[in-house]
């Protein structure tokens, strides 16, 4: 499936001219955004350039051929393919034998093949340079402007390597999920190029409280130095059902303990993973979510038995990075298809771009987008030092949830804001951004909703000795200098030293965590003029809360043309 791109689906250009039949046309069609490709992601921002070449720059030539496909017609339309033709659950063949199957459109397997070949899930592993995890960061944060249903089992795989690591037992699974090959095909694990991993956690009864998992699993011996279990229960989301293995939470002796449910048995045959039905999604349709039985599920122990939920957070962190980076990406995505469509459409007389007020909604909305994408890439580079240096552990485990939570709360927002430039086209699903429209509340809730990431937050700076003094020191560094950034900073650490931090009011605390951050890696890293507009109104007041209320300035025009990646291929 590794295709090359030239063959993964027709070329749209040499598509033939239609004409209406003879007495039928009405009209002349003028005045039509143009389709928003023929850019490049990677070479065309500024910011994310400026980032990888600071960084990470032996990465750039990676970011370029994703960045690449984010631009590419004939990718999108892979996307749009995919989005358009739901996968089809096939519980059984059509002689009554049992198959717990799910059929993808060739366009999901097309888009699953680019993104593995290019690394989008293995390089943060794979590579023996520094700043791994900030290279595959930003990877993600491409792939994310290419097709967010495939992230899904791209940004599960990222995390599963690390739950393979150091444990013998699962080296032919690490190898495999880390390789370049996308293999798509109903095998055992020893007759396949490569894998690909879900996860199945949530219960009916429970939701996020992994607490209250009622699936049981009984020991049932040691097979080839892995200890195996017979796992019986019923999952509410089981992601990606198709993959070749999941991990799965079950109760045991000794308590909630962590397995790997492989789809098939070490002899060859197949487990006992039934398929119940596909979730009918609001977004994310070219992904599919299921549920499923597990009947004496033959499966392994991963980590230590009763430490199973302790040992899921450990990939947690990494999946919640992954979302806090994808919902930049996604910003960063519904920012270039309307600064796009406005740069090509007139209205009232004027290119749409050049009206005050949609320059206002554009550079607001670029500040937003490029501050999720420095805010998420910050937390990548302290997760590329967290094992060696203690500050940037701390700075993780703090900064993690806090951009998870804010940058999946504001992505919403910033499509919201994108579809309005595009008016009644951005509603129709052929329109990109309305699928986009679709896609960006589900991050909220993955890898944990809103409300479990603001206590997260809390119970880190409760439990975590000097995480506390690591955030606020990181926020007020040297080389951020603004009136308002600096009266917000002192605030906000007077309000979090003054004792731990309300329940109730969680949400406003971990709100102003994240507008600091952001704030000051704009300050220290952005351009001069963007950064203060971003302090002076998200912090100094400055702001209605709502885009396009920015004080009017000429500088305005600069920053929309800072975030115009595609305005070289419209030239």
């Amino acid at each position: 499936m590794n295709m090359p791109l030239e063959s993964t689906a027709p070329a749209l250009a040499s598509a033939p001219t239609f004409r209406s039949p003879e007495g039928v046309e009405t009209h002349e069609v003028l005045n039509q955004a143009r389709p928003c490709v023929g850019h490049n992601a990677f070479t065309g921002d500024v910011a994310l350039r400026d980032l990888v070449a600071r960084h990470a720059a032996w990465s750039i030539p990676h970011a370029t051929r994703v960045g690449a496909l984010a631009g590419n017609e004939e990718v999108q339309d892979l996307a749009r393919l995919a989005n358009e033709h739901s996968p089809q659950l096939r519980t059984h063949d059509r002689f009554g034998n049992r198959l717990d199957w799910v059929e993808f459109h060739p366009a999901w397997h097309q888009l699953m093949a680019l993104g593995t070949g290019h690394e989008v899930a293995s390089l943060a592993w794979t590579t023996a340079e520094p700043s791994g995890h900030l290279a595959r960061a930003v990877l993600s944060y491409l792939w994310n402007q290419v097709e967010n249903g495939t992230a899904c089992p791209l940004g599960m795989a990222y995390a599963a390597s690390a739950g393979f690591a150091q444990r013998p037992e699962f080296a032919e699974w690490r190898e495999k999920t880390l390789s370049a090959h996308y293999d798509p095909r109903r095998l055992p694990l020893a007759q396949k190029k490569g894998a690909v991993i879900g996860y199945a956690m949530t219960e009916k009864q429970g939701g996020s409280d992994l607490r209250q998992t009622q699936t049981t699993a009984v020991f049932a011996g040691t097979e080839g130095g892995a200890r195996v279990y017979r796992v019986t229960g019923h999952k509410w989301f089981f992601s990606v059902p198709t993959s070749d293995g999941f991990y799965t939470l079950a109760r045991t002796a000794s308590g909630v303990s962590c397995l790997f449910v492989p789809r098939f048995l070490p002899d060859g045959s197949a487990n006992r993973i039934a398929v119940q039905r596909l979730k009918d999604k609001c977004g994310n349709r070219s992904n599919a979510s299921s549920e499923v039985e597990f009947n004496r599920t033959w499966a392994m122990l991963v980590g230590e038995e009763g430490r199973g939920i302790r040992e899921i957070l450990s990939h947690a962190h990494l999946t919640r990075m992954d979302f806090a980076v994808g919902s930049a990406g996604l910003m960063r995505q519904a920012l270039t298809l309307a600064i796009h469509h406005a740069s090509t459409r007139d209205g009232f007389g004027r290119r749409m771009a050049d009206l005050p007020m949609q320059t206002n909604v554009l550079a607001d909305l670029a500040l937003e987008s490029e501050a999720a994408m420095w805010s998420a890439m910050r937390v990548a580079r302290a997760t590329d030092s967290m094992a060696l240096d203690e500050r940037e552990r701390l700075l993780a485990r703090v900064a993690t949830p806090v951009v998870k939570y804010w940058n999946c709360q504001r992505a919403t927002y910033v499509v919201y804001e994108a579809l309005q430039v595009h008016g009644g086209n951005g509603f129709i699903m052929e329109n990109p951004v309305a699928r986009l429209y679709r896609e960006a509340p589900l991050n909220s809730i993955w890898e944990g909703t809103t409300n479990m990431m603001c206590m997260d937050v809390v119970r880190a700076l409760d439990r975590e000795k000097g995480a506390l003094d690591v955030f606020l020191d990181e926020v007020s560094q040297p080389g951020v200098a603004n009136a308002a950034h600096a009266k917000f900073i002192a605030a906000l650490r007077d309000d979090l030293c003054a004792g731990p931090v309300d329940e109730g009011n969680a949400r406003a605390v971990v709100t102003r965590m994240a507008l600091a951050l952001q704030a000051s890696e704009l300050l220290r890293h952005s351009d001069g003029a963007g950064a203060e507009r971003f302090a002076t109104s998200r912090l100094g007041g400055q702001h209605a809360g709502v885009m396009g209320t920015l004080t009017a300035g000429a500088d305005l025009r600069d920053i929309v043309a800072r975030a115009d990646v595609s305005a070289a291929a419209r030239a």
